[in-house]
């Protein structure tokens, strides 16, 4: 039930928060900064320092609030760890089938990268329940429509170059979520501590995926 809930948050919600940093400092501020301006789902990267920590951390400050779950795992062992520090979902950049297995095995969510046709029916087949379309930049929401053609069924989820101002485009071609790192977790912003500019940015982008949708 858990699992059956968090997936239909995560459409719900329409927007994943990537959080990527390179340290660690200020990052569960970040969190509570995004909370504050409506996101219900984001995602640490293990390519931060002590990631782990900052998700065990932002788990017990935040997790009735917000799904947080591990990104850039890049195999099983590392994504039992996240999941054994409290991540409720797992994002890669790679098609790795030993995660899927994993997440299946922990009723956790799983978001495997993927690119091409052969690679996102590859991951589907294997029990994904979500793909992420990476990087979405090449090809854009006309990638995403050429792609959903085809494969209807597919929840595809694109990351890489999603902002303000293309969000529309890939809610009107079918996309089921999306993933937006630096564009809302700014750099200037985390390193001058400005959160609260963060809380405002993460409200523009609720506000205009529910706009998207209206549409």
């Amino acid at each position: 039930m858990e699992k059956e809930f968090n997936h239909k948050l995560i459409i719900e919600s329409g927007l994943i928060a990537i959080v990527r940093f390179d340290s660690s400092n200020d990052l569960v501020e970040v969190a509570k900064a995004l909370v504050s301006g409506g996101v219900k789902v984001m995602e640490f990267t293990f390519t931060t320092p002590n990631a782990i920590d900052v998700l065990k951390k932002s788990k017990d400050l935040l997790g009735n609030q917000v799904l947080i779950g591990a990104g850039t795992v890049l195999n099983s062992e590392t994504a039992r760890a996240a999941i054994l520090a409290g991540a409720d979902f797992i994002v890669s950049p790679i098609y790795e089938p030993g995660i899927i297995n994993l997440c299946r095995r922990y009723s956790k969510i799983s978001m495997p990268g993927v690119f091409t046709p052969t690679e996102i029916v590859k991951a589907w087949q294997d029990g994904a329940d979500f793909v992420k379309v990476f990087p979405s930049n090449f090809g854009g929401p006309d990638y995403i429509k050429a792609l959903k053609a085809p494969l209807p069924n597919v929840a595809m989820v694109p990351v890489g170059g999603v902002n303000l101002e293309n969000i529309p485009d890939y809610f009107s071609v079918g996309a089921s979520a999306v993933a937006v790192g630096s564009n809302l977790v700014r750099k200037d912003y985390v390193l001058e501590k400005k959160f609260n500019k963060i809380t405002e940015l993460a409200s523009q982008y609720i506000d205009t995926i529910k706009q998207s949708r209206k549409k």
